[in-house]
């Protein structure tokens, strides 16, 4: 669809083109409502990948996304976890199965440019969302409507304004909101195997003193990886030739898989946090990593991200239904008071997670170890934790 250069008021205008954007776009303009969608282009190099659990998927069913996605995507059959710190106290080897759950897979991993790619491409099709190929550089917001202005010169103006501009969002910024944030001694060094032997549809997640080294499948004998390192030891990595990286690896890895082949280019980020404050302002709504940020654990960031779209079109619905104004107080307030505990939830669990392993404190570590003995050897606890982990409250559920 070409770029738009008029100035009409529509009900939403979604700032932000990555996955959380263009699929909060295609949902708001799917319901009905007039949306503009205002993204730059995607360069198409991003090589990391991402987890989508069941919740996430039917989502993505609903808007007729799905199935172009899962020709490039794996699924997730089993999780298992490995305590590989080499201290004195350390935790059984924990298998989760979705088959234990009586499903088929927990969910499915895919690259990224691959997800952006299907996104991108829909988003291009949808009758009802119009796009500006461009970023906003400045928003004001009103009594009334919103209004956005790009760095090619156009004004957008809207009745509810979602930031989906990521964690250095300008949006967020130009509405007052504040944010708590915080970093780990940790990078994340990321990349894309080859390997000899199946994965066979199974994640494996060592846990190291340094954090985990997580291998998650993709389609064919190919697996994505997740290294956290300190800071020294990435660094390390990052120096080493090719042939020396894909010998390490494996090393670090048992030869669970056999030999290494390195697929794509090997990509680094310091860890850190990030939860805003408020979720909403006059005429805005935050949602995804202008909302939340988190260290790649547990593969709850997208999937969290896809509860706030949920939430926020389920509270827009109501407010359609009751003819309500979709940018008042009111029902932005509803969000905000969705999400909140979800959102502090998941940011403590996983921070807590987290800094388990970092820590040589032997309460936490017996704690640590404790907890996987039980998921191991007590079945409705390790099925809690399967239902928790895909979706919020399902796990306290009654399940036959």
């Amino acid at each position: 669809m070409p770029n738009s250069e008029q100035s009409d008021l529509y009900d939403v205008a979604i700032a932000g083109g990555g996955p959380s954007g263009r699929i909060a776009a295609l949902s708001f303009a799917q319901l009905g409502l007039s949306s503009v969608l205002l993204a730059p282009s995607q360069a198409g190099t991003d090589g990391r990948t991402t987890a989508l659990w069941q919740q996430s998927l039917a989502q993505l069913e609903n808007l007729g996304v799905w199935e172009l996605i899962q020709i490039n995507a794996a699924a997730l059959k089993k999780m298992r976890m490995i305590d590989d710190t080499g201290r004195l106290v350390r935790a059984p080897e924990v298998v989760f199965d979705s088959a234990e759950l009586k499903i088929e897979e927990f969910g499915f991993n895919i690259l990224n440019s691959e997800l952006n790619s299907v996104l991108e491409e829909k988003c291009d099709r949808e009758p009802n969302l119009t796009i500006v190929r461009d970023s906003v550089i400045s928003a004001e917001y009103g009594q009334d409507s919103a209004v956005l202005k790009t760095a090619g010169g156009q004004s957008i103006s809207a009745r509810l304004v979602i930031a989906a501009d990521g964690r250095n969002s300008l949006l967020r910024q130009s509405a007052d909101i504040d944010v708590s944030t915080w970093k780990y001694p940790q990078v994340a060094v990321v990349l894309n195997l080859e390997h000899r032997l199946p994965h066979k549809n199974v994640s494996t997640e060592f846990h190291t003193p340094t954090g985990p080294f997580t291998l998650v499948p993709l389609p064919g004998r190919q697996s994505s990886l997740v290294c956290v390192e300190t800071a020294e030891g990435a660094q390390k990595l990052l120096a080493m030739a090719k042939k020396e990286l894909e010998r390490e690896l494996e090393r670090r890895a048992h030869s669970i898989l056999g030999p290494f082949k390195l697929v794509s280019k090997v990509q680094s980020f310091s860890l850190s946090g990030l939860t805003a404050k408020k979720l909403v302002a006059p005429r805005l709504a935050l949602i995804g990593e202008t909302a939340h940020v988190f260290p790649p654990i547990g593969a709850q960031g997208l999937n969290l991200s896809l509860r706030d779209i949920s939430d926020l079109v389920g509270v827009m619905a109501r407010a359609v239904a009751r003819q309500q104004d979709i940018g008042s107080p009111a029902v932005l307030h509803d969000y905000e008071a969705k999400r909140f505990r979800d959102i502090r939830t998941r940011t403590n669990a996983v921070d807590v997670l987290n800094r388990s392993l970092l820590t040589g404190f032997l309460p936490v570590q017996v704690a640590r170890s404790t907890g996987m003995y039980l998921a191991g050897k007590v079945g409705p606890f390790r099925r809690l934790l399967m239902r928790e982990g895909m979706a919020p409250g399902s796990g306290f559920q009654l399940h036959k």
